[in-house]
């Protein structure tokens, strides 16, 4: 991850940082991320593992709100890591983080319930986001990730769901496939964000996806995003 300078988040006394957790094999990348996670004022690195078994451990154990995880490790990798975490944990947020795009990684990473996905030679401002963006439930992809994906849902086609969506549901799901967040979407659709919340549950069910990310390229893939 490249550092350099860049303009600090503010955060006010009250609020709480993210807790952040380093999964990665390599110690230079985990003390570059750290170094820098650390001048954020919003943002606590509260862990770090060196490989998938000992991260998904100490990620039930610290329970953070985001890991970062490296797909690429000894003794157990980020995919199998990432399934462990969300099935023990599914409040904790993961982004996938890896030094090149595989198809069969990245969707197997998503339909693992990581949502996020990101290149190790993105800039540490834009890691920083990424952590935001999941903490609020948003969906957060690489550029190089999200062409690749649009260009994979171009040349295939989902079966329809089993049981259909309200048309409510359809309204949310086109909010999730613009990376809105529950508060966006109770705001946008003038509901509570606990209404909001219980709607996206009852989309990840009835679709049979595991996390937001799923659904947010389920949207685009039905073109639930275009205007009507």
């Amino acid at each position: 991850m490249e550092r350099g300078r860049y303009p600090q988040q503010r955060v006010s006394d009250e609020q709480e940082r993210i807790r952040v957790m380093l999964v990665d094999d390599h110690e230079v990348v985990r003390r570059g991320l750290r170094g820098f996670l650390e001048l954020q004022p919003d943002i606590e690195v509260v862990g770090e593992a060196g490989d998938g078994e000992i991260g998904s451990r100490m990620a039930v154990q610290l329970e953070p709100d985001v890991v970062l995880m490296d797909l690429l490790m000894p003794n157990m990798d980020g995919l199998t890591a990432i399934g462990r975490i969300k099935q023990a944990n599914p409040g904790i947020e993961i982004i996938a983080v890896t030094s090149f795009i595989e198809e069969e990684k990245v969707t197997t990473a998503l339909e693992a319930g990581a949502s996020g996905y990101l290149l190790k030679d993105a800039d540490a401002e834009e890691v920083a986001a990424a952590i935001r963006a999941a903490h609020a439930g948003e969906v957060h992809l690489d550029a190089a990730v999200a062409r690749l994906l649009a260009q994979r849902m171009r040349t295939r086609r989902e079966p329809e769901p089993v049981e259909p969506l309200t048309p409510r549901e359809k309204e949310v799901l086109a909010q999730l496939g613009k990376g809105a967040s529950n508060k966006e979407i109770a705001y946008e659709l003038s509901i509570t964000e606990r209404t909001a919340r219980t709607h996206v549950s009852n989309i990840l069910g009835k679709l049979g996806l595991a996390s937001r990310t799923q659904a947010a390229l389920w949207a685009v893939e039905h073109r639930l995003t275009e205007p009507s």
